[in-house]
């Protein structure tokens, strides 16, 4: 059987809805059954409608989906509830949903404060279900090879980390125009301490520790605000201290004219380095100290386990952003089958990111705001 979702937000006035339908569907594990798609009435239903739902299972309200769905008979009732909603509306029906027992896949930053993520882990650990946090660059081929490469020590003990996150979509002041996106994740009421570096300095941070596997465990910020008018930071840049001793750059910038998505993250090891980038997503440079550079590409037999199970097609065709995203979902979806069976998921299924880098996402967050705030050179990363 295919396992059951409901949506919250997504509706047809939404980007980020449709590609998460899309990561849903790619497999064919699952089904999207009910949705509350939109604040607004009218939206709400008519992207019902579009997307085939049963006309009893589209609502205007979230709680009173999560209250009725809840209620529904087993052969029904949903198995998760993913949230596609501005940062303010993660939290209460995260919990909620969890509270009804269903398990959860949420947007990042994973909720609106850090303390709001510490409550939100509480809940995941007492309750025994699975939370998925959309950290879609976690997902791809490359980047976990990368990961497995470092782990196996290949390149010998980390000592440097590089990472990047340019846009320039918010070089203008957008959100003056009454563009949607814009509007939201620059307001301080909906978005959170933090503009940029909620938005894509998460994806950065969250991508250094992911590859590298440490924790960074100092910092030092620069956090500014560009763009005139402007209510929160459009660009930053930061200093790391790792837990192994390596330091490390970071850069998230949404005033980078010209920019799109090209996220980077290159790291030096004792023996070596190694370099990924989305531009070329299919790719992974391994640079070596004392021999030439090798070119690692999806699909090809040498790579690892974790690499190969997060492959969809042969080597030479190109795999991207909505293959990632349907990586995350088709490893959640693995995990919660095999939970609801009684079955230990396998470790390249447990393999996707959750509730405990949701905690060090928000930390990240406010950490960046508070170093940046703070003439201190060096501050703890405090979670």
């Amino acid at each position: 059987m295919k396992l059951r979702v409901a949506m919250i937000g997504g509706g047809l006035d939404a980007f980020i809805g449709s590609v998460h339908r899309i990561a849903q569907n790619m497999d064919g594990q699952i089904e999207l059954v009910a949705g509350a798609l939109s604040i607004n009435p009218e939206v709400a239903v008519a992207s019902g409608k579009q997307l085939f739902l049963d006309e009893s299972r589209v609502y205007t309200d979230y709680k009173v989906m999560l209250e009725k769905e809840a209620a529904m008979p087993a052969d029904k009732r949903p198995d998760f509830i993913t949230i596609v909603t501005p940062n303010f509306v993660h939290f209460e029906p995260a919990m909620m949903a969890l509270d009804k027992g269903f398990n959860v896949v949420i947007e990042k930053p994973i909720t609106f404060t850090l303390e709001q993520a510490k409550q939100l882990k509480e809940k995941v650990d007492a309750t025994g279900l699975t939370l998925l946090l959309c950290h879609t660059y976690n997902g791809y081929p490359m980047v976990k090879q990368a990961k497995q490469l470092l782990k196996s020590g290949a390149l010998g003990k980390i000592r440097k980390v590089y990472v990047e996150y340019p846009q320039g979509w918010l070089s203008t002041y957008l959100e003056g125009t009454g563009q949607a996106q814009a509007s939201w994740r620059t307001d301080p009421k909906k978005s959170g301490k933090a503009g940029s570096m909620g938005d894509i300095g998460t994806h950065a941070f969250n991508l250094a520790e992911y590859v590298t596997g440490l924790e960074v465990t100092e910092l030092c910020a620069n956090v500014n605000i560009v763009v005139e008018g402007r209510m929160l930071d459009d660009d930053g840049a930061a200093f790391f201290k790792f837990s192994n001793g390596a330091t490390g750059v970071m850069m998230a910038t949404q005033i980078a004219a010209g920019e799109e998505n090209n996220v980077k993250i290159r790291v030096y090891g004792e023996k070596g380095g190694l370099e990924w980038k989305h531009e070329d997503s299919n790719t992974l440079l391994v640079k070596w100290l004392d021999k030439p550079t090798e070119i690692y590409r999806t699909g090809a037999g040498y790579n690892s386990s974790f690499a190969a199970h997060n492959t969809r097609v042969p080597a030479g065709h190109p795999e991207g952003f909505l293959e990632a995203f349907a990586n995350l979902y088709r490893n959640f979806a693995l995990t919660v089958r095999a939970k609801k069976n009684g079955e230990q998921p396998k470790e390249e299924w447990l393999d996707f990111p959750g509730v405990n880098e949701g905690i060090r996402g928000m930390a990240f967050v406010e950490n960046m705001v508070e170093s940046g705030q703070s003439d201190v050179k060096w501050t703890k990363f405090v979670i």
